[in-house]
């Protein structure tokens, strides 16, 4: 299974994510056991499936 590391500005926010969702602007994040983060003012700007990361941008 694909589990990301979460990144903003060059910092690992959060580990093993498999979920998610952009709203407006934030972005909730999920793990395989249901832990969960919601980053605000942020934006996805890459999503690299070879490399298991997902990198976040401060609106």
């Amino acid at each position: 299974m694909c589990e990301f590391r979460v990144l903003l500005e060059n910092e690992t926010i959060f580990e093993g994510a498999v979920y998610a969702k952009a709203t407006g602007s934030s972005v909730k994040v999920r793990d395989i056991i249901g832990s969960s983060r919601e980053i605000g003012n942020v934006k996805i700007v890459e999503v690299d499936v070879t490399k298991e990361r997902l990198v976040l941008e401060r609106l």
